[in-house]
Protein backbone atom coordinates (compact mmCIF):
# COMPACT_ATOMS: atom_id res chain seq x y z
CA UNK A 1 0.00 0.00 0.00
CA UNK A 2 1.34 3.61 -0.83
CA UNK A 3 1.53 6.09 2.11
CA UNK A 4 0.48 9.33 0.58
CA UNK A 5 4.66 10.59 1.29
CA UNK A 6 4.67 7.72 -1.24
CA UNK A 7 2.47 9.19 -3.70
CA UNK A 8 4.00 12.50 -3.67
CA UNK A 9 7.59 11.56 -4.15
CA UNK A 10 6.10 9.46 -6.88
CA UNK A 11 4.37 12.53 -8.48
CA UNK A 12 7.19 15.14 -8.41
CA UNK A 13 10.24 12.81 -9.19
CA UNK A 14 9.97 12.85 -12.55
CA UNK A 15 9.73 16.32 -12.70
CA UNK A 16 12.75 16.56 -11.25
CA UNK A 17 14.21 13.97 -12.94
CA UNK A 18 12.91 15.85 -16.13
CA UNK A 19 14.51 19.19 -14.97
CA UNK A 20 17.81 17.28 -14.28
CA UNK A 21 18.49 15.83 -17.39
CA UNK A 22 17.26 19.72 -19.30
CA UNK A 23 20.87 20.84 -17.39
CA UNK A 24 23.49 21.16 -20.22
CA UNK A 25 26.62 19.48 -18.94
CA UNK A 26 29.10 21.81 -19.78
CA UNK A 27 27.08 23.73 -17.04
CA UNK A 28 27.34 21.11 -14.84
CA UNK A 29 30.91 20.97 -15.28
CA UNK A 30 31.50 24.57 -15.11
CA UNK A 31 29.29 24.68 -12.08
CA UNK A 32 31.74 22.25 -10.40
CA UNK A 33 35.04 23.79 -11.21
CA UNK A 34 33.68 27.34 -9.49
CA UNK A 35 32.82 24.94 -6.37
CA UNK A 36 36.58 23.38 -6.41
CA UNK A 37 38.47 26.96 -6.80
CA UNK A 38 36.32 28.47 -4.02
CA UNK A 39 37.06 25.77 -1.89
CA UNK A 40 40.79 26.03 -3.14
CA UNK A 41 40.47 29.58 -2.41
CA UNK A 42 39.38 29.06 1.35
CA UNK A 43 41.37 26.49 1.88
CA UNK A 44 44.53 28.78 0.91
CA UNK A 45 43.40 32.04 2.95
CA UNK A 46 43.00 29.78 6.19
CA UNK A 47 46.40 28.40 5.54
CA UNK A 48 47.79 31.97 4.95
CA UNK A 49 45.73 33.19 8.21
CA UNK A 50 47.42 30.61 10.43
CA UNK A 51 51.01 30.92 9.21
CA UNK A 52 50.62 34.76 9.71
CA UNK A 53 49.34 34.19 13.08
CA UNK A 54 51.99 31.72 13.87
CA UNK A 55 54.83 32.93 12.07
CA UNK A 56 57.30 34.69 15.01
CA UNK A 57 58.36 38.28 14.50
CA UNK A 58 61.67 38.87 13.00
CA UNK A 59 63.86 41.30 15.06
CA UNK A 60 64.00 44.88 13.24
CA UNK A 61 67.34 45.79 12.33
CA UNK A 62 69.40 47.64 14.72
CA UNK A 63 68.86 51.77 14.87
CA UNK A 64 72.50 53.05 13.99
CA UNK A 65 73.00 56.85 12.90
CA UNK A 66 74.43 57.69 8.77
CA UNK A 67 77.84 58.16 9.70
CA UNK A 68 78.64 62.14 8.43
CA UNK A 69 80.93 62.21 5.50
CA UNK A 70 85.07 62.42 6.36
CA UNK A 71 84.73 66.08 6.36
CA UNK A 72 81.42 66.88 8.25
CA UNK A 73 78.64 69.35 6.65
CA UNK A 74 77.73 72.05 7.58
CA UNK A 75 75.03 72.48 9.74
CA UNK A 76 71.45 73.65 9.20
CA UNK A 77 70.19 77.40 10.73
CA UNK A 78 73.34 79.31 10.99
CA UNK A 79 75.70 76.84 12.67
CA UNK A 80 78.85 76.09 10.55
CA UNK A 81 80.85 73.16 11.74
CA UNK A 82 84.01 74.12 13.65
CA UNK A 83 87.46 73.10 12.19
CA UNK A 84 87.94 69.00 12.32
CA UNK A 85 91.73 68.21 12.45
CA UNK A 86 91.46 64.35 13.16
CA UNK A 87 92.40 62.49 10.10
CA UNK A 88 89.48 61.00 8.49
CA UNK A 89 90.67 57.50 8.47
CA UNK A 90 91.10 57.53 11.88
CA UNK A 91 87.36 58.47 12.80
CA UNK A 92 86.17 56.00 10.08
CA UNK A 93 87.61 53.17 11.74
CA UNK A 94 86.15 51.06 14.41
CA UNK A 95 86.16 52.62 17.72
CA UNK A 96 89.71 52.54 19.08
CA UNK A 97 90.46 52.90 23.27
CA UNK A 98 94.28 54.68 24.37
CA UNK A 99 95.25 55.42 28.13
CA UNK A 100 97.18 57.98 27.72
CA UNK A 101 98.84 60.36 30.33
CA UNK A 102 97.04 62.37 33.63
CA UNK A 103 94.03 59.68 33.65
CA UNK A 104 92.88 60.49 29.83
CA UNK A 105 91.15 57.71 28.07
CA UNK A 106 90.67 58.44 24.72
CA UNK A 107 87.84 57.00 22.56
CA UNK A 108 88.78 57.76 18.74
CA UNK A 109 86.53 56.50 15.59
CA UNK A 110 83.55 54.82 14.90
CA UNK A 111 81.25 53.23 17.76
CA UNK A 112 80.41 50.07 16.25
CA UNK A 113 78.59 47.63 17.27
CA UNK A 114 80.25 45.75 20.69
CA UNK A 115 81.91 48.90 21.48
CA UNK A 116 80.32 48.60 24.87
CA UNK A 117 81.58 45.50 25.56
CA UNK A 118 85.08 46.57 25.02
CA UNK A 119 84.77 49.73 27.02
CA UNK A 120 83.38 47.90 30.08
CA UNK A 121 86.19 45.15 29.83
CA UNK A 122 88.61 48.24 29.52
CA UNK A 123 87.27 49.55 32.71
CA UNK A 124 86.95 46.74 34.06
CA UNK A 125 90.88 46.15 33.70
CA UNK A 126 92.40 49.86 34.47
CA UNK A 127 89.41 52.08 35.15
CA UNK A 128 91.29 52.72 38.39
CA UNK A 129 93.77 55.44 36.12
CA UNK A 130 90.85 56.27 34.48
CA UNK A 131 89.74 60.28 35.27
CA UNK A 132 88.26 61.88 32.07
CA UNK A 133 87.15 60.10 28.41
CA UNK A 134 88.16 62.08 25.64
CA UNK A 135 86.09 61.52 22.67
CA UNK A 136 86.54 61.71 18.80
CA UNK A 137 84.01 59.75 17.52
CA UNK A 138 81.61 60.40 14.24
CA UNK A 139 79.17 58.14 16.39
CA UNK A 140 77.71 54.84 15.14
CA UNK A 141 75.62 52.29 17.35
CA UNK A 142 72.92 54.23 19.47
CA UNK A 143 72.64 51.32 21.76
CA UNK A 144 76.40 51.13 22.38
CA UNK A 145 76.61 54.83 22.96
CA UNK A 146 74.21 54.68 25.43
CA UNK A 147 75.61 51.70 27.29
CA UNK A 148 79.24 53.75 27.47
CA UNK A 149 77.60 57.30 28.81
CA UNK A 150 76.00 54.91 31.36
CA UNK A 151 78.87 53.40 32.37
CA UNK A 152 81.00 56.62 32.42
CA UNK A 153 77.56 57.75 34.39
CA UNK A 154 78.18 55.10 36.84
CA UNK A 155 81.97 55.12 37.72
CA UNK A 156 81.75 59.62 37.78
CA UNK A 157 83.89 60.16 35.17
CA UNK A 158 84.50 62.96 33.62
CA UNK A 159 84.08 63.37 29.64
CA UNK A 160 85.87 66.36 27.05
CA UNK A 161 85.61 67.11 23.43
CA UNK A 162 88.39 69.06 23.10
CA UNK A 163 89.03 71.91 19.61
CA UNK A 164 89.90 70.08 16.79
CA UNK A 165 88.03 66.96 17.94
CA UNK A 166 84.53 65.43 16.27
CA UNK A 167 81.84 64.07 18.61
CA UNK A 168 78.72 63.77 16.23
CA UNK A 169 75.46 61.48 15.85
CA UNK A 170 75.12 59.28 18.73
CA UNK A 171 78.69 60.59 20.20
CA UNK A 172 76.71 62.94 22.44
CA UNK A 173 75.06 60.63 24.20
CA UNK A 174 78.43 59.60 25.44
CA UNK A 175 79.49 62.92 26.16
CA UNK A 176 76.39 63.54 28.31
CA UNK A 177 77.46 60.99 30.98
CA UNK A 178 80.28 62.68 32.00
CA UNK A 179 80.39 63.92 35.87
CA UNK A 180 81.80 66.68 34.36
CA UNK A 181 81.89 67.59 30.61
CA UNK A 182 84.37 69.66 29.42
CA UNK A 183 84.57 71.64 25.93
CA UNK A 184 85.36 74.53 24.27
CA UNK A 185 83.76 77.21 21.75
CA UNK A 186 85.52 75.26 18.91
CA UNK A 187 84.30 71.52 20.08
CA UNK A 188 82.39 70.18 17.20
CA UNK A 189 79.65 68.56 18.77
CA UNK A 190 76.66 67.64 16.42
CA UNK A 191 73.26 65.64 16.14
CA UNK A 192 70.86 64.28 13.90
CA UNK A 193 68.15 61.84 13.01
CA UNK A 194 68.36 57.77 13.99
CA UNK A 195 67.62 55.69 11.34
CA UNK A 196 67.13 51.83 10.39
CA UNK A 197 70.34 50.69 8.48
CA UNK A 198 68.14 48.01 6.18
CA UNK A 199 64.78 48.02 5.00
CA UNK A 200 64.90 43.85 3.79
CA UNK A 201 65.53 42.51 0.87
CA UNK A 202 61.49 43.19 -1.00
CA UNK A 203 58.89 45.44 -0.80
CA UNK A 204 56.55 42.97 2.01
CA UNK A 205 60.04 42.85 3.86
CA UNK A 206 60.34 46.68 3.62
CA UNK A 207 57.12 47.53 4.88
CA UNK A 208 57.24 45.20 7.99
CA UNK A 209 60.73 45.84 8.56
CA UNK A 210 59.83 49.99 8.51
CA UNK A 211 56.95 49.33 10.70
CA UNK A 212 59.15 47.68 13.42
CA UNK A 213 62.22 50.15 12.73
CA UNK A 214 59.50 53.41 13.41
CA UNK A 215 58.27 51.22 16.64
CA UNK A 216 62.24 51.19 17.87
CA UNK A 217 62.81 54.81 16.64
CA UNK A 218 60.21 56.19 18.75
CA UNK A 219 61.07 53.84 21.78
CA UNK A 220 64.40 54.81 21.43
CA UNK A 221 63.91 58.10 21.93
CA UNK A 222 62.26 58.18 24.76
CA UNK A 223 64.95 55.92 25.76
CA UNK A 224 67.33 58.93 25.18
CA UNK A 225 65.27 61.94 26.53
CA UNK A 226 65.35 59.66 29.99
CA UNK A 227 68.97 59.55 29.86
CA UNK A 228 69.50 63.14 28.85
CA UNK A 229 67.41 63.87 32.14
CA UNK A 230 68.83 61.33 34.46
CA UNK A 231 72.73 62.86 32.95
CA UNK A 232 71.42 66.28 33.61
CA UNK A 233 71.54 67.75 30.44
CA UNK A 234 68.36 69.58 28.97
CA UNK A 235 66.44 66.89 26.89
CA UNK A 236 65.52 70.10 24.53
CA UNK A 237 69.16 68.94 23.09
CA UNK A 238 67.39 66.15 21.59
CA UNK A 239 65.12 68.18 19.07
CA UNK A 240 67.86 69.19 17.18
CA UNK A 241 68.62 66.11 16.08
CA UNK A 242 64.86 65.26 15.68
CA UNK A 243 64.63 67.72 13.32
CA UNK A 244 68.21 67.24 11.56
CA UNK A 245 67.97 64.73 8.41
CA UNK A 246 70.59 61.94 8.94
CA UNK A 247 72.47 62.82 6.56
CA UNK A 248 72.76 66.49 7.88
CA UNK A 249 74.75 67.17 10.95
CA UNK A 250 73.68 69.97 13.79
CA UNK A 251 76.27 71.62 15.43
CA UNK A 252 75.50 73.00 18.75
CA UNK A 253 76.94 76.72 19.40
CA UNK A 254 78.93 77.22 22.62
CA UNK A 255 76.27 79.64 23.68
CA UNK A 256 73.87 75.91 23.64
CA UNK A 257 76.16 73.96 24.92
CA UNK A 258 75.95 75.53 28.36
CA UNK A 259 72.36 76.57 28.22
CA UNK A 260 71.12 73.11 26.96
CA UNK A 261 73.63 72.09 30.17
CA UNK A 262 75.60 69.72 27.65
CA UNK A 263 78.79 71.60 28.97
CA UNK A 264 79.44 72.08 32.52
CA UNK A 265 82.65 73.75 32.20
CA UNK A 266 85.39 74.92 29.48
CA UNK A 267 88.43 73.79 29.04
CA UNK A 268 91.35 75.32 30.70
CA UNK A 269 94.05 76.88 27.86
Amino acid sequence: MKTEANQRAASTSPGLVQRLAAIDDGAILRFAFFAMLAGTASVLFVDFRELTQNQPVLPGPSLQPILPPAQPLDGPDGHPMPPVTTSPDLLESPLAMDLGQNGELRLTGTIDVGSAQRFAAEIEARGEYVETVVLDSPGGSVMDALEIGSLVHEKGLATMVPAGSLCASSCPLVFAGGAERFGEPQSAIGVHQIYAASLGDGAADALAVAGIAMSDAQSTTARITRYLTDMGVDPALWLHALDTPPERLYYFSWEEMQRLKLVTEPMEN
